[in-house]
């Protein structure tokens, strides 16, 4: 996007002043009026490349060029416009349609009104990202027009004009003057200006100035393959809808000042909606004023809430407290071979549904003191919806009744991946060709009148089961921003590309204030085959007996400056996300792989951490500096693993490795000391074939001495640099942090120990905790302790990043590591919080100025609620392809395992294989037909079954299961089966 700027070469605009007024509340309340001056210009190009007029006086750049036109010349023509077109949709139709608008069979030569962008800025950052991409693409022809800065286009708001009504009248003046401006040039063909919204009054007042004016699915029908693209215009905004208005089937909401005066009463609470993994008819929300949940049950009380929306709750009186579900409850199992166009109303709860909530909830045995009742609520509003795209396949049963001749609209159900999101009910053309596809869908609406919720289709993805549907599947469902790298990003890079080299002299600016490590003896250990090689290590004694101990860090601030391209985009992804056959970087692989990579043999920028540590690892003293280094060996954990083992190995490197692993022992114990958490989670590799890529085994990662060596000392060095930047920006220190979890989180977990195996849990601090998790043992089980640690990291909190002037100090605390400050600094190349620490570090030294981005607090916590998720995301991401690849590693095997039981329900259990490091649900329904007669005791945590299949299952347990390859009809994803073999 051109910025516009005042010139002396402005000629006559300069007098072309206008003011615009603000108004905005001081924190003492008083009231400021803000006066601003728009220099409003006569020289803003159309940028339509038939008129000559304002190519001949559109401003010039630097060089003195003008700016390549983008409109074309010969746009598409339409039924309704043969002669061509140009489209300036408003605010409302990019909201609606933002998929549409990316379409590569259509939507091109579109204009966008600076007052547009604006306005979805505020209305929906991703939304306007995806914008920007546009308008950046040189194929879709989008051209951002700076409507408010042309004094034939500038708007003033009058008396008494909402915002809204201000901006669609700029709107449609735009569109006027688009049209009388092209109509002056000596065109053949004048192309129409149409301006495209939903919004009835706007396009109503355009039409009355003569303007043309057509909402979405007007101007949709009349392309050529307007059909299809028709699916994907929101159902609200198509012709027809599902239903006439009739019963209403949920509650209506609360007004917005009743949960607000209710919220600040404390007679209701906000928070974000739950929904169970196990029961689609339980959900939680946790608030300050309760330590546990408040469970929310039933269609009527979820009140068309979906998983991640924040939500209002009003409590139920106490009689009506719930005790938790200890049923498996399952959407498709209870509401399959509904009718997709019939609402049943009648039937909204249906008796198959309250039967099964009845059930759930009732106890079989005498309750323990951790089943009694918990807080109930209902949902009486939703603050702001969750709402994302959504993946998933149409419901075969729904579809039998769709027809399959003509293009007629048919009703079928989307069964979305996520087990937690309802059934969405689509309208389209296209049952036939959808059928067996992975769907990618957006939800509409969700009104009282409507079971389900209401969505429209935004694009197949391909075949289910198939590795690219599939994959792209998951990044879909985790938000993983995937697209290729926009040009402008990739302009940012060295010109010189893989040939650039570090200046031979030492004299060149390249070098300026950095030191020349290349003569340490610096080496690199990372896993088997990596090639963003973020850090690297050296250590060697010193004449008085002390340590020096290198910690080298890719500089990846010195190739990505701040807000430029490049810097934007790794800000938007976050951080790099890696799947078992991809990685999906942050950065160009240029950078990633090769410029910034501290790959052996050759020299790179560094960031380096050099401390002189004494024989038990203090620190004597700690420096900074931006350096030179050159690597001397990348070693895989195993390969350096073997050298420090091999005595015949007595070389200057190899013994600086082993000074390295002395001092992280130390270094570990010191943490452990301190009350730092080993705690786990499954960690299995799958084996790929060389050639097809396609996964043939699965094996358990085994984590060597070398592993924790590297980890030790990036801890040490992330904690250093905590303390360094926290001391020269105490309001704006990017850290990350980890806080305490709630007592109440353990208790489900310390009654399972305390009941089943006699152990103790104590959590009044880290160290207590660690030291009670330490003696969590089982007698030839070696396998329990890991179990127990894998339940104890389920009831922590996240760790998240934060900016040092948005929380207490004692708030700043690590409770995972026991560390008082903490922050990441080692790994830039993969994660943007660490690109900030190093913006950070490189300011507090001295080295460079600060940037304003690194110095604004708004910004930053704003940075730091991206990255915070986005860093979930890419984790999720990463344990979905893994399990994808499990399931296709075991496609046609049949595996007999050990399991442990990791919790059990009144009609079923979920337990853990180790060697595959996945969990699996074993239903009653799944041990016999008919399902076996049961009876579950909930203070022992036992499940006893009789008739044709006998068994016990008991928490902890050890068993023996069977494992193969199943797909889920309901989600449609291959994974793993699991049947229990004995018990």
């Amino acid at each position: 996007m051109t910025s516009l700027k005042r010139s002396h070469e402005a000629g006559p605009l300069a007098s072309n002043i206008s003011s615009k007024v603000y108004v905005r509340s001081t924190r003492s309340g008083k009231v400021q009026k803000i006066v601003r001056e728009v220099y409003l210009r006569t020289d803003i190009p159309c940028s339509s490349r038939i008129c000559k007029a304002c190519l001949e006086g559109a401003p010039r750049n630097a060089a003195g060029e003008v700016l390549p036109f983008v409109l074309s010349d010969k746009p598409a023509g339409t039924k309704a416009f043969p002669q061509g077109h140009y489209l300036i949709p408003d605010t409302n139709a990019l909201l609606n349609a933002m998929d549409l608008f990316e379409q590569s069979s259509s939507f091109y030569d579109v204009v966008i009104l600076q007052t547009v962008l604006e306005e979805l800025r505020n209305r929906s950052l991703p939304l306007y990202n995806r914008l920007v991409g546009l308008t950046k693409s040189e194929d879709k022809r989008f051209y951002v027009f700076f409507n408010d800065f042309r004094l034939e286009t500038y708007v003033n708001r009058e008396p008494n004009e909402t915002v809204n009504d201000r901006n669609d009248r700029a709107v449609r003046l735009a569109v006027k003057w688009y049209g009388e401006h092209l109509a002056r040039t000596k065109a053949n063909k004048v192309p129409a200006i149409v301006m495209l919204s939903d919004d009835q009054a706007n396009l109503k007042k355009a039409r009355a100035q003569g303007l043309h004016a057509s909402t979405l699915a007007d101007y949709v029908r009349s392309l050529e393959d307007g059909d299809k693209l028709l699916d994907m215009v929101a159902e609200s905004q198509s012709q027809g809808g599902f239903n006439k208005p009739g019963q209403m089937l949920y509650p209506e909401y609360y007004t917005m000042s009743k949960m607000m005066t209710g919220v600040k009463a404390g007679l209701m609470h906000q928070g974000i909606f739950n929904v169970s993994p196990y029961n689609y008819l339980e959900g939680s929300i946790k608030v300050p004023a309760f330590p546990k949940p408040l469970l929310v049950l039933g269609r009527e009380s979820i009140n068309r809430a979906i998983d991640g929306d924040v939500v209002v709750v009003e409590l139920l009186p106490q009689d009506k407290w719930k005790a938790p579900s200890t049923k498996i409850i399952e959407e498709d199992a209870i509401t399959k071979n509904e009718n997709a166009d019939a609402e049943e109303r009648e039937d909204f709860v249906t008796d198959k549904e309250r039967k099964a909530l009845q059930e759930a909830v009732k106890r079989t045995h005498k309750a323990s003191s951790e089943s009694l009742p918990q807080p109930t609520a209902k949902i009486v509003g939703v603050i702001k919806r969750n709402w994302r795209q959504y993946v998933g396949h149409i419901d075969p049963s729904s579809a039998s009744r769709a027809s399959t001749q003509g293009r007629k609209q048919d009703s079928v159900f989307l069964i979305p991946m996520d087990k937690k999101i309802p059934k969405i009910r689509l309208r389209t053309r296209q049952v036939s060709e959808l059928l067996g596809k992975r769907l990618l869908v957006t939800v509409d609406a969700w009104d009282r009148d409507s079971r389900h919720p209401v969505g429209h289709f935004v694009r197949s993805l391909g075949d289910l089961e198939t590795k690219a549907a599939e994959t792209e599947a998951l990044l879909l469902e985790w938000d993983v921003q995937y697209r290729p790298f926009p040009k402008t990003v990739l302009d940012c890079l060295p010109k010189e590309g893989h040939d650039w080299r570090i200046p031979a002299s030492t004299d060149d600016p390249g070098w300026r204030d950095r030191e020349d490590l290349r003569g340490l003896l610096i080496c690199s250990i990372d896993p088997v085959g990596c090639q963003d090689i973020d850090d690297a290590l050296h250590a060697r004694q010193l004449p008085n007996g002390n340590y020096e101990v290198g910690v080298h860090i890719a500089d990846v601030s010195h190739f990505v400056k701040p807000a430029n391209a490049m810097d934007t985009e790794a800000s938007i992804r976050g951080t790099t996300v890696y799947l078992v056959d991809k990685r999906i970087d942050m950065l160009p692989p240029l950078l990633g792989t090769d410029l910034c990579s501290l790959k052996p043999y050759v020299e790179r920028y560094a960031f380096s951490t050099i401390w002189e540590v004494n024989e038990n690892a203090d620190i004597v003293n700690v420096r900074f500096t931006k350096s030179v280094i050159k690597s001397r060996e990348a070693f895989s954990y195993e390969q350096a693993q073997l050298r420090i083992d091999d005595e015949s190995q007595q070389d200057d490197l190899t013994r600086g490795m082993r000074m390295l692993l002395k001092l992280s022992r130390k270094l570990k114990q010191k943490r452990m000391d301190a009350g730092a958490l080993s705690l786990s989670s499954p960690e299995v590799k799958v084996q790929m074939e060389s050639e097809s890529s396609d996964p043939i085994d699965v094996k358990t990662k085994q984590l060597l001495d070398t592993n924790s060596l590297v980890e030790e000392f990036m801890l040490f060095a992330n904690v250093s640099v905590a303390a360094k930047i926290y001391e020269a920006f105490p309001q704006t220190a990017i850290l990350r942090r980890h806080a305490a979890p709630p007592k109440t989180n353990f208790d489900e977990l310390a009654n399972e120990l305390r009941v089943k195996k006699g152990l103790e849990l104590r959590t009044e601090s880290s160290k207590a905790l660690a030291d009670s998790l330490d003696e969590c043992v089982e007698p030839g089980e070696p396998f329990f302790n890991t179990l127990v640690r894998i339940m104890a990291t389920r009831c922590m909190m996240s760790a998240e990043y934060f900016c040092s002037g948005t929380q207490a100090y004692p708030e700043f605390r690590h409770y995972g590591l026991a560390s008082e400050i903490y922050t990441h600094f080692t790994s830039p190349i993969r994660r943007y919080a660490d690109l900030l620490a190093h913006r950070q570090l490189a300011a507090a030294i001295g080295y460079e100025a600060v940037h304003p981005s690194v110095r604004s607090r708004g910004r930053l916590e704003a940075v730091c609620k991206n990255i915070n998720v986005r860093h979930r995301n890419a984790q999720m991401a990463g344990r979905a392809s893994i399990a994808y690849y499990v399931g296709q590693a075991l496609k046609g095997k049949v595996a007999e395992e050990d399991a442990f039981v990791m919790r059990i329900f009144s009609n079923g259990f979920v337990v853990l294989v180790p060697r595959f490091g996945i969990e699996g649900l074993i239903r009653l329904r799944d041990l016999a037909e008919p399902e076996p007669d049961s009876e579950f005791d909930a203070e022992t945590y036992t499940l006893t079954t009789s008739g044709s299949r006998a068994v016990r299952v008991e928490l902890f347990q050890k068993v023996k299961v069977r494992v193969r390859d199943e797909k889920d009809e309901a989600t449609g994803k291959r994974g793993v089966k699991m049947e229990l073999m004995d018990a």
